[in-house]
């Protein structure tokens, strides 16, 4: 992607996590990005196609910040860590945790963002469902449970702690412990080495 897209993104993100979808006008956009209005327009076409863009670019950098985890020795060890690094405060996943949440608040609204919400998590699910069928094969996993219906759950319930955690209901550390928790309860016991 060209630089200069990565910074309007970068900053329709900022945007979006600082003042909602709503608050996401070009002009502010482009003033946030240091680009001219006619440059978000040349790249993006209108706002809707910002929009659809940063929901991606959102999913990106969730792909980067959690990467490192899928080069750990097990399949279930890559997936229990995949998710709880996407509840951290870092400034970076807090950021992007917000935007996520507020473009899919809005997505309830608009069907073309709707459909490119859809297309992201139907991605992130089967990465979830991939590691889980992994796992079960390696005897990692209960092999009661059902790929799919594993990585709906857990991607829904890491949406819902985000939610909680971003508003103060719930602290980073009750978040992650209750995602730890699930998880456990999610895929059954871990095989004891003997």
């Amino acid at each position: 992607m060209a630089d200069r897209q990565t910074q309007i993104l970068e900053a329709a993100i900022r945007v979006i996590a600082q003042s909602g979808v709503r608050g996401l006008r070009v002009e502010k956009l482009a003033a946030e990005a240091g680009v001219s209005t006619a440059l978000v327009y040349y790249h993006f076409r209108d706002r809707a196609g910002v929009l659809r863009r940063a929901l991606e670019h959102v999913n990106e950098r969730a792909e980067r910040y959690t990467e490192d985890a899928l080069v750990s020795a097990d399949p279930r060890t890559q997936l229990e860590q995949m998710l709880l690094l996407e509840i951290q405060s870092t400034p970076t996943v807090r950021e992007n945790s917000i935007a996520w949440g507020e473009l899919r608040a809005s997505a309830v609204f608009s069907d073309d963002l709707r459909d490119s919400l859809r297309a992201t998590t139907q991605s992130w699910v089967g990465d979830v469902e991939t590691l889980v069928g992994q796992a079960q094969a390696a005897g990692l996993v209960d092999p009661a449970v059902v790929p799919v219906d594993a990585g709906e759950r857990l991607t829904a319930l890491v949406e819902g702690l985000s939610e909680r955690w971003l508003s103060g209901s719930i602290t980073v550390e009750r978040a992650q412990q209750l995602l730890a928790g699930a998880i456990a309860v999610e895929l059954g016991p871990r095989p004891s080495l003997t």
